[in-house]
């Protein structure tokens, strides 16, 4: 048996005790938290079976974003008092839904003839006149955009769905509760030393998206982090949603990309056609763009509503 398959073994055992932890936890934060782990395994499993842009997506957005989102849904319903467990009879029922779409999957993936239809070969074929170098991001930008710019869209929507959930009085103010600064916490320390760390890391992975796994969303998501880090430190607040600067940040990569695609009628015959030798300026032009956005969308999901009067 080769290191290889015993690493990959060793996934395997990981994840499904990270799946039963998540399921089997005696609380709400603690489920929260298996769920972060178990994205983060999943992570490592994409990598292994050689996808490495999945695997950053599942880190940012599975373990990252959307494990951020539960526990702090998780926090506050404990300071509520209002986290309940679930019963015998709930956690059976996930624990066998559960087993049962991975089965189907197991099923299908093996179902599949040998070699799997792929379009790689012809997705590669058509990324030359693109200057591009990751198919990814032929893909996403390129190939299929409209796909992309109406994804962008809808996390708008997403937005604004969270906005208004706040009372008309609070419309405008500032998402969420002010954080207090505490010098000796050891948050207060990661606030201040890991954001400039994960500043550069996040335009990094923008930059060399075009050509290796990265993009504009896994940035985003690393800029937004790095944000809600120093939030919760306390060291900055979170801005007031009336902020004309921080609307314009939120609809500025859709609104460049749809510049962009409008364009295309004009200058390439066609919605999000790019003219020769304009395509990968123009594409990186629209992902710096779309990740100040992104940074900017995600950090206000996780903060949540308005829960303080708009400032005077």
């Amino acid at each position: 048996m080769t290191m290889g398959l015993l690493l990959d073994f060793f996934l395997v055992i990981l994840a499904l005790a990270a799946g039963w932890w998540t399921i089997g936890a005696k609380d709400s934060f603690g489920a929260a938290v298996a769920f972060v782990a178990y994205g983060l395994v999943l992570a490592l499993i994409w990598v292994r079976i050689a996808a490495p842009d999945v695997a950053l997506t599942e880190a940012a957005i599975g373990a990252g974003l959307t494990g951020g989102m539960l526990i702090g849904a998780s926090t506050r319903l404990e300071s509520a008092k209002q986290a309940t467990r679930a019963g015998g009879v709930t956690r059976r029922l996930a624990i066998a839904l559960s087993a049962l779409v991975a089965a189907a999957l197991a099923l299908a993936v093996l179902g599949l003839p040998h070699p799997p239809p792929s379009l790689a070969a012809a997705a590669m074929a058509a990324l030359p006149p693109t200057g591009l170098g990751n198919p990814v991001t032929g893909v996403l930008l390129a190939y299929r955009a409209v796909d992309t710019l109406l994804e962008k869209v809808v996390l708008i929507l997403a937005l604004l769905g969270t906005w208004s959930l706040a009372p008309d009085r609070l419309w405008g103010g500032r998402p969420g509760r002010k954080e207090r600064r505490n010098a000796a916490s050891p948050l207060t320390l990661l606030g201040q030393v890991l954001p400039p760390i994960g500043i550069v890391i996040g335009l990094h992975i923008l930059w060399v998206g075009a050509n290796e796994p990265g993009g504009a969303f896994q940035g985003g998501t690393i800029l937004a982090a790095m944000w809600m880090l120093a939030v919760m430190a306390g060291l900055v607040d979170v801005p007031a949603i009336s902020r004309t600067w921080l609307r314009l940040l939120v609809v500025a990569g859709p609104g460049l990309f749809l510049i962009v695609g409008l364009a295309g009628f004009v200058v390439a015959g066609g919605f999000l056609a790019y003219p020769p030798g304009f395509a990968k300026p123009l594409i990186l032009l629209v992902e710096v763009v779309l990740t100040l956005s992104v940074a900017a969308i995600l950090l206000l999901l996780l903060a949540g509503p308005p829960e303080r009067e708009p400032p005077r």
